[in-house]
């Protein structure tokens, strides 16, 4: 595919009738593009991470792509072993890939973005094509009982902990059920209720500096979190403002343990969790899920 801003010469020899030859050579110049004409691909994870295995192939593009159709045609994901999957848009900056099941530990992931100067609708190309490789860890899946207030961990399929825990005190703050992916990890975290809408000014509100062991399941603020205030209600009340509390204990074994891409899935409330508030891939069954592929 052509570069933007190169020069290139075409060198031929005509032939006539007769078999005379003639040579000839030309030279043309491509357009230049401003940046706002390209848009680069960022992989998450990283290269070389080792994930939990709810975690999405994620590709950010720092300018919109509008003509999804010709660009998925240029990206493949791919894994040793192999298993079935499927692109979703979920806007025109971010595509994602998830296998029908949560991924086989082990799996080795490759992620092929070749969109080098592919057109991505309104005047806008491909920038750079990239490669992206990530391992896929150990399984780790907990589920959260909200009506029990339980947290049972499991490692490769067996139970090994059963955590007490606290979760949204309900109506005002319910934790939202459905399936949460880990999306980031903080030893030591300030968490004011300002960034939820709240006034921490206000009787339900918080400015806590240090909160430890926290780590994210939703943009909308959603994390399991060392909570050593509720301990008395944690196995018994939800008693959060929406955020998995537990003792500093459990809460340093459960981090301890856990990596990126690791999953939560939560029951016993009738919030919902949706596709885009964080990882939140899981909670469309995979038929659906497919539909949101251009292809």
């Amino acid at each position: 595919r052509l570069q933007p801003g190169a020069t290139y010469s075409i060198r031929g020899t005509a032939v006539d009738s007769s078999g005379n030859e003639q040579v000839y050579t030309s030279k043309f110049k491509t357009q230049a593009l401003a940046l706002d004409k390209q848009t680069y691909p960022s992989f998450f994870p990283t290269a070389g991470a080792t994930v939990g295995v709810g975690l999405p192939v994620i590709i950010r593009f720092d300018v919109p792509v509008t003509d999804h159709e010709a660009f998925q045609k240029h990206i493949k994901v791919t894994s040793v072993p192999a298993q079935a999957g499927a692109f979703h848009w979920i806007s025109n900056n971010e595509l994602h890939w998830r296998p029908k099941e949560y991924w086989k530990s082990g799996t080795k992931v490759t992620v092929d973005a070749d969109i080098d100067s592919v057109p991505a609708g309104n005047g806008v190309f491909g920038q750079e094509s990239r490669t992206n490789k990530f391992t896929i860890g150990r399984s780790l899946v907990s589920k959260v009982n909200m009506k029990t207030h339980q947290m049972k961990v499991y490692k490769d399929g067996k139970l090994i902990k059963t955590v007490p825990i606290t979760t949204g005190e309900q109506p005002k703050f319910t934790t939202r059920s459905g399936t949460k992916v880990i999306i980031e990890k903080f030893r030591h975290k300030r968490m004011n209720s300002e960034t939820i809408g709240i006034d921490p000014n206000s009787a339900d509100g918080y400015d806590l500096d240090d909160v430890e062991y926290a780590m994210r399941l939703t943009y909308s603020g959603e994390f399991v979190h060392a909570a050593p205030w509720s301990v008395a209600s944690q196995g018994r009340a939800n008693v959060s403002h929406g955020c998995t509390g537990m003792s500093t204990e459990n809460a340093g074994w459960f981090y301890g343990i856990s990596i990126i891409g690791d999953v939560i899935e939560y029951t016993g409330t009738t919030k919902e969790m949706t596709l885009s508030n964080g990882f939140g891939d899981w909670n469309l069954p995979f038929k659906d899920y497919q539909e949101g592929s251009a292809l």
